[in-house]
């Protein structure tokens, strides 16, 4: 019985990892094709994306502590 329930997943959940881990790649490379452009680089910094993240990390840390609790 479990070398049979391993058989019929064996199949499945290999292809599975293989397409959710290339879509993770190909998310990535999306990314760094866009963020490799200077006018989208130009206007992040005009918006001041590096301020945004370091004001929510205080909030994240609070978020985490409340967690742990």
């Amino acid at each position: 019985m479990a070398m049979e329930f391993l058989d019929a997943n064996r199949d499945g959940s290999d292809k599975d990892t293989l397409y959710m881990l290339s879509g993770a790649a190909l998310i990535l490379f999306g990314a760094g094709l866009i963020l490799s452009n200077p006018q989208v680089r130009r206007y992040l910094g005009q918006l001041g994306v590096g301020n945004l993240v370091g004001s929510a990390f205080p909030d994240i840390d609070r978020y985490l502590k409340l967690r742990n609790m």
